[in-house]
């Protein structure tokens, strides 16, 4: 495919199963066509040819097929964002049905660090290529929105530095120029991989997932993770800049309640979910077929908020994503036709060219001052006034005008636009003047036909009216401000299927500290421990022991939660224990890695401190001395190349610290994973009434009884 074609990218990506159906979906060895053999349904009254196959080709840009992560992200997104930092909207999106992997594709999975998706691939790629790029400088703000039920949802709002504003604050909004934007979203500035991961994880945790047959944890909502890049030449004086937007959108799976088992909260959360879909497709269809004029996208927030990524100005691809079953093959028919439709869609991608509006006034300023300079020599070369008339020349005016009034003179000549203004004003005068001279014989003739009574008021109206004696009294108003209060409202609770990740664990999550800007300078590791110190609940109050579910000590928790850890839990366990290897390594190697850097920074600063010592000492007030002991050109070059080595291990240690930070995250993930199936195996084993629920026993576990728990988890 074609580099910012106007093409739609389309690509097809198949979940790995057990149970793949080689008779029913075919991959050709194209790598771009897929072949769908359908058996038709005995039980349907029209279909009454029993085990009759239908056949349909679909033939799209490229077939994923037990690929790992980092060709996905090569042959789908790379193109994208390296076309994001040209200037050029870009836009990936995954769709399918429940369960197919889009989530997967998009964020990944906490298992590995190589399991990484297309999100934190993207922002590697973007920051690496701002490294690079050293005759650009370029800004980066992030954002985060949630589409829950047709309400939009700020995901980094949860953070301190950010206004909280509320739902119906937030609306889609569409200027010229700008494009369509969500106003009232907030932004959020980045410098760094780390800080943007940071903000991934945070409004990660503040999505809505749930649970039902087909997905343990299924996405409820929308999400759009867009950066917004921002660059200038460091070179060029041009005030010119180039602004692009990249949005990755993980759209919520299709859901057929009949195989979902759906009900109550997840029920209507399906319902919106397949609204918005369903709408996306007839916006689909609308832009696909090129005699329709109208393309509904303010039917949904959803397709409204994409509408520049569909058939705008943007570079658009596609990952649809399916199942290999037979048990699925209506929902896989159903994604491949929406896929080859969505190939049908043309797009208009351009580079954004901004220019600010002080540069403009300037430039508008300066071609004024031009023009006034070349009117002023032109004047002078036709030998016409300047455009300030001067009293000699408005005198001769007036007295042309009176002659020509006389009809002593013919015609008055006009050489500029002052001088036709000037001759106007001057027949206005003229004009004038009569009228007020024919004011007081009429005045007279109108009193001498009153009486004495109207005479009196009939002379002072008019002396009124002809001195403009008018008294005007005007009241003062004085302007109160009344403080606005804003007001916030809490949010309800929503039922335990589709909880924010965060409320499955007692336990608060740890926020990371960002990375800073390269510097010279040296590099402090701080010590970090993977076993935090446990607090002492004797003083707390204990539950009572009488309840069915004994918790007044952490002893029999404790045995319960060993045994979960080698039996049911006992996968998750090892891949936390694989996790916490893999940190301590990683944690090892930037420890060696900072101790390489301080050490060639110790020799640089030694290697130049020696220099300007031997300067200062050798040279006479100002001047420089040359010396045989004075440092030539070998001691230079060693001091460069002291400096080149420092730029490339300390490179080298922001990348192990990305990684540092990332596998903290994935071991944090682990243990409230590892807490939650804890908490849901106890509640099925432990000898619980069922009249008793959940709340109920909560409400005798103490806080220090939870750190206790999670503590012994960390170990």
């Amino acid at each position: 495919m074609k580099a910012h074609s106007g093409e739609v990218g389309v690509f097809v990506r198949i979940r790995p199963t057990a149970n793949f159906s080689p008779d029913l979906i075919e991959c050709l060895p194209d790598g771009q066509t897929v072949n769908v053999h359908q058996r038709k349904d005995p039980k349907k009254p029209q279909d009454t040819k029993r085990d009759q196959l239908v056949y349909w080709s679909f033939r799209l840009d490229g077939v994923l097929r037990d690929v790992s992560q980092e060709e996905v992200y090569a042959r789908v997104c790379q193109r994208v964002v390296l076309g994001a930092l040209d200037g050029y909207n870009g836009t990936l999106m995954c769709f399918g049905q429940t369960g197919a992997g889009k989530t997967y594709t998009m964020t990944g999975s906490t298992e590995s660090y190589k399991q990484r998706g297309v999100i934190p691939r993207a922002l590697q790629e973007v920051f690496r290529e701002v490294e690079k790029r050293t005759a650009h400088f370029f800004s980066v703000h992030l954002s985060y929105l949630e589409i829950y039920n047709e309400t939009l949802v700020d995901l980094l709002s949860s953070l301190q530095s950010s206004p909280r504003s509320s739902p119906r604050g937030m609306v889609v909004t569409e200027e010229p120029g700008r494009g369509v934007f969500i106003r009232g979203l907030s932004l959020h500035p980045v410098h760094s991989e780390e800080e943007a991961l940071n903000l991934l994880f945070e409004g990660g945790l503040n999505q809505m997932i749930g649970s039902h047959a087909l997905n343990r944890n299924s996405s409820r909502s929308h999400s759009i993770f867009t950066l917004h890049i921002e660059s200038r030449s460091r070179t060029l004086c041009d005030d010119k800049y180039v602004t692009s937007k990249l949005n990755l959108v993980d759209l919520a799976g299709s859901e057929r309640v009949g195989k979902t088992g759906s009900a109550g909260q997840i029920f209507k959360e399906a319902m919106y979910i397949n609204k918005s879909l369903s709408f996306l497709e007839q916006a689909i269809l609308a832009l696909a077929d090129r005699r329709r004029d109208h393309v509904p996208f303010r039917q949904t927030k959803l397709t409204h908020a994409l509408k520049d990524s569909l058939g705008g100005n943007c570079n658009t691809v596609l990952v649809a994503n399916i199942y290999g079953e037979a048990a699925q093959i209506e929902e896989t028919l159903s994604t491949l036709r929406f896929a080859s439709r969505m190939k049908c869609v043309r797009t208009n991608p351009a580079v954004n060219e901004c220019s600010s509006p002080e540069a403009q006034i300037k430039k508008l300023k300066k071609e004024v001052k031009m023009l006034k300079e070349e009117l002023s020599i032109c004047n002078k070369l036709a030998n016409r006034p300047s455009s300030m008339l001067s009293e000699a020349q408005l005198a001769e005016i007036n007295s042309q005008v009176q002659r020509y009034l006389a009809g002593t003179l013919e015609e008055i000549s006009i050489v500029s636009i002052r001088q036709v203004q000037a001759v106007f004003a001057q027949f206005k005068l003229a004009v004038q003047k009569p009228e007020e001279k024919g004011k007081s014989p009429i005045s007279q003739t109108y009193n001498s036909e009153k009486d004495q009574s109207a005479k009196t008021a009939g002379t002072k109206e008019w002396g009124s009216v002809e001195d403009g004696s008018f008294e005007a009294s005007t009241a003062s108003q004085k302007n109160t401000q009344r403080p606005s209060s804003a007001k916030t409202k809490k949010s309800k609770d929503k039922p335990s299927q589709s909880k924010r990740p965060e409320e499955a664990s007692p336990v608060s999550r740890k926020g990371s500290e960002s990375g800073s800007e390269p510097k010279l300078n040296s590099v402090q590791m701080a010590e970090e421990s993977l076993e935090p110190d446990t607090e002492s609940a004797d003083t707390q109050s204990q539950a009572p022991a009488n309840e069915p579910f004994h918790l007044d000590s952490t002893r029999p928790k404790a045995e319960a939660f060993e045994d979960f850890k080698v039996g049911p839990g006992s996968k998750i366990n090892s891949i936390l224990k694989e996790n916490k290897s893999v940190l301590l390594e990683r944690r090892s190697l930037l420890r060696q890695i900072s101790e390489e850097v301080n050490a060639v920074k110790r020799e640089i600063d030694r290697f130049t401190a020696s220099m300007q010592q031997q300067r200062e000492t050798r040279g006479g007030e100002g001047q420089y001395v040359a010396t045989e002991e004075e440092p030539g050109p070998t001691s230079l070059m060693q001091l460069k190349e002291l400096k080149v080595l420092y730029r490339q291990r300390y490179q080298v240690l922001r990348e192990i610290k990305a990684e540092v930070n990332y596998c903290q995250h994935l071991v944090d993930q682990c243990r409230m994973r590892l807490l939650t199936e804890f908490e849901n195996w106890c509640e099925q084993s432990f000898l619980v009434s069922e009249d008793v629920t959940t709340d109920k026993v909560l409400e005798h576990v103490s806080l220090p009884q939870i750190y206790n728990l999670y503590f012994l988890c960390r170990k």
